[in-house]
């Protein structure tokens, strides 16, 4: 059984988590601050953790801060009321891989879960299987039968991402963050760029295209 941490010092939101995720199958560990938190962790293991931002003792960011120096691979959404864009900035630099303001959609925090979940699975074999296709995270290649070939870093990283979340949309914004840093000055005229490099790449390739999403981002498909 999955078992997710949720880390919230009010009561009622502790209770209604551990209702919604039990009733979805999850083992759920409650703890009441991040100190309470350390103190579980050392004792029980957890698959992914939930975590407030505002609560005594240790905050939401000095928590993640303190997992992310032992546990590197640990999925940490943050669930939080505060919602200015750099509250969510201070969330991902201390290490959290996915943020949500209250009142929280019930059906789309499950959604959240099951993509970090899905991302730690592969993040943690460093292989991702997208129908006949493989990508290999230590070698940086894709291959297919006995076709192989190897990527630069930062296309490696840009079609890693879209082939773990098929039909998704991800901003510009987003692909940027996440692939070239939040404190990067490299513009999106580079992500283009990425994004022409890797469809010239795979133009013959009949399992997946990275469509446009016109005034949105982009998103990997499954060719029909």
């Amino acid at each position: 059984m999955i078992k997710i941490m949720v880390v919230e010092d009010d009561l009622n939101t502790q209770k209604l988590m551990n209702k919604v995720l039990t009733s979805h199958g999850y083992g759920v560990l409650l703890a009441r601050d991040g100190l309470d938190a350390l103190i579980l962790l050392d004792k029980q293991h957890v698959d992914l953790v939930i975590v407030d931002v505002m609560m005594p003792n240790l905050d939401g960011y000095e928590l993640t801060k303190q997992l992310r120096s032992s546990w590197a691979n640990l999925p940490i959404l943050m669930v939080t009321a505060k919602q200015e864009f750099n509250d969510k900035k201070e969330g991902f630099i201390s290490g959290v891989d996915d943020y949500m303001t209250k009142p929280v959609n019930e059906e789309e925090m499950l959604l959240r879960l099951q993509a970090l979940l899905r991302r730690a699975q592969i993040m943690s074999e460093h292989k991702l299987t997208f129908g006949n296709v493989v990508l290999n995270h230590k070698t940086l290649t894709i291959s297919r039968g006995n076709e192989e070939l190897l990527l630069p870093t930062k296309e490696f990283q840009l079609l890693f991402k879209l082939l773990s979340y098929p039909n998704v949309i991800f901003t510009r914004l987003q692909l940027m963050d996440e692939i070239w840093g939040m404190e990067t000055t490299t513009d999106d005229h580079t992500l283009n760029v990425h994004i022409y490099r890797l469809r010239d790449r795979f133009r013959d390739w009949n399992e997946f295209e990275i469509v446009t999403v016109r005034g949105l981002g982009y998103k990997a498909v499954k060719k029909a």
